[in-house]
């Protein structure tokens, strides 16, 4: 009876132990399933985080070739403006990247081979673009080569070209003078001039002081003499009146203004002369509503911007 209830505990405990035996290879066997799970789910993210950083390192390094593309182009003087529009491009790319929840390593491998394929086509250009420069470089060097020979070349006629400079400006300055000594030599000569006081009823009188009363006109009166350089045609004489304090003498709608030496002067009269080769003898006759001031006045004359003569008179 002992040995039965020995050998039931037995059986119980042994099937106990089997049972916990078998509970344990489960759970070690679910343990090492979780774990085996665990360790791809981290291979995994592993995997996707190195392709990641990979796709962004590579975006980086072409940005950095098309900032030195651009940067060559302007020094070489193209257009940059389709690599300033990749260029946007991509930096909008590289900014969806670090927002990507659905990152694609395969989208950003075509977005990364066509960004590659338009660099490897711009070079092309690029190189067209520093063969054109570089020609350009050389034809510069040739011009300047080419200059510094010439100058080299001019070196032994400056001296000659200062001396013939001067000659020349001496014989220009001869050349003027002479010209102005023939203008002056031809321009007419008034002499003799005198200013006669004639009154309303014609009477003339010469010499002065003249009473402002009996002054209804004045003449002017002078001669040209003769000169065989002038040329014999009509010429204009203008008259000034001036009054003791250097006013011109003027009556409506007859007087005006003339140049004389680079100044707009006024004059009070003016008459054309029909020029002739002998002495010429000529009166002038100016009028004025207004009576003259007691005092002393100038009268000049000009002709052909020289002033040709002068006269005075008192009233009283």
């Amino acid at each position: 009876m002992d040995a039965d209830v020995v050998n039931s505990k037995q059986g119980a405990l042994n099937i106990t132990i089997g049972a916990l035996a078998g509970i344990l290879a489960l759970l070690a066997y679910l343990f090492i399933g979780s774990r085996n799970e665990t360790l791809e789910v981290q291979k995994l993210l592993t995997s996707k985080v190195e392709q990641f950083a990979t796709t962004k390192q590579q975006l980086d390094s072409i940005s950095t070739v098309l900032d030195n593309k651009i940067a060559e182009v302007r020094r070489l003087g193209g257009s940059v403006a389709e690599l300033e529009r990749i260029k946007r491009q991509l930096e909008n790319d590289k900014k969806v990247l670090r927002y990507d929840l659905a990152y694609s390593t395969q989208k950003y491998s075509l977005k990364i081979k066509d960004y590659q394929n338009f660099l490897t086509a711009n070079e092309a250009d690029i190189r067209k673009l520093r063969e054109e420069n570089g020609s350009l470089l050389s034809q510069a060097r040739a011009l300047e080569q080419e200059k510094q020979s010439i100058l080299t070349e001019n070196e032994g006629l400056k001296h000659e070209k200062a001396a013939l400079t001067q000659t020349v400006v001496s014989y220009s300055i001869q050349n003027a003078d002479l010209k102005d000594k023939v203008q002056l030599a031809s321009t007419l000569k008034a002499v003799n001039v005198d200013v006669i006081a004639v009154a309303a009823n014609g009477r003339e009188r010469r010499g002065g002081p003249y009473k402002a009363s009996r002054i209804d006109r004045l003449k002017i009166s002078f001669l040209l003499p003769a000169n065989p350089i002038t040329t014999p045609d009509d010429k204009d004489v203008f008259v000034r009146i001036l009054d003791g304090n250097g006013a011109v003498v003027s009556e409506s709608g007859i007087g005006g203004v003339l140049w004389y030496q680079g100044t707009e002067i006024g004059y009070s009269t003016r008459q054309t002369i029909a020029l002739d080769d002998d002495d010429q003898r000529v009166d002038i006759l100016f009028r004025r509503e207004a009576p003259y001031k007691p005092g002393p006045y100038t009268v000049e004359l000009y002709a052909e911007g020289y002033k040709i003569g002068n006269a005075r008179f008192q009233v009283k």
